[in-house]
């Protein structure tokens, strides 16, 4: 079994999981997610659909309260959940539900009736039920991509190219311009890439947007002024730099 399938459990063919794994996997007082949960289902009548009361036992045997929810469940009550710990934990459990919807869908196709007549119709239910859900699914997943912003190793990759970038204009490493410009050039493209998409910081991008975030640093060009100074610096001598800066 794999990590991400023991967050999620089928229960009557829909993807679940628990207060109780979730407060474990998000570090959580049990109680306190159990209050969480309490107060969503006080606040609006719509959200008691999404939790289903019951129990578990402990380890000496005694019963204790325990709430199972859905997708949309999980979603209302972790999205409150903050820190980088949390947005990884979050992104197991989307890779969690999509695999336990998947292999609920898989299962779904092999129950074949006894007739044509009814074999019709339970393929027609089961895909329209199969595609809502899909459906259901990637909105979810799509919606959690940009709400919660860029795991720690994405964020890192940004840092990286933005380097290696900025490299490649001033004219590498040993080149007059890196030396006496790169501090403003680095300024200069991290100031433009906050202002293009609105972020206070890399790890603040939508997961969604990571793609268009590496794209757009691939192709930043610097600005006009200081490319005249890049040009210029990396066409004179040491000493002419030093009376030049």
């Amino acid at each position: 079994m794999t990590q991400t399938e023991q967050l999620v459990e089928p229960q009557n063919g829909v993807a679940t999981t628990t207060s109780l794994q979730v407060a474990n996997s998000f570090e959580k007082k049990h109680k306190h997610v159990l209050e969480t949960i309490k107060n969503l289902m006080a606040e609006n009548s719509a959200v008691k659909n999404m939790f289903k009361e019951t129990t578990y036992l402990s380890d000496r045997g005694r019963e204790y309260q325990m709430y199972q929810m859905d997708k949309d469940g999980f979603t209302l009550l972790v999205m409150g959940y903050t820190g980088q710990k949390a947005t990884e934990f979050k992104l197991r459990y989307i890779q969690a539900f999509n695999e336990m919807e998947q292999t609920l869908k898989n299962q779904s196709a092999l129950r074949l009736p006894e007739n044509n007549a009814e074999m019709v119709q339970v393929i027609q239910n089961v895909n329209k039920e199969t595609n809502r859900r899909i459906d259901e699914v990637e909105t979810t997943v799509d919606e959690l991509k940009d709400r919660f912003g860029l795991p720690a190793s994405q964020a890192k990759s940004l840092e990286q190219a933005r380097k290696r970038h900025v490299v490649t204009l001033l004219g590498g490493f040993e080149s007059n311009a890196y030396q006496h410009l790169s501090g403003k050039t680095f300024r200069q493209i991290g100031g433009d890439f906050k202002d293009y998409f609105e972020v206070p910081r890399y790890d603040a991008l939508p997961l969604s947007k990571f793609d268009e975030g590496m794209s757009y640093i691939k192709a930043w060009q610097l600005p006009t002024n200081l490319a005249l100074q890049v040009r210029d610096l990396n066409l004179q001598t040491e000493l002419e730099v030093s009376e030049f800066v």
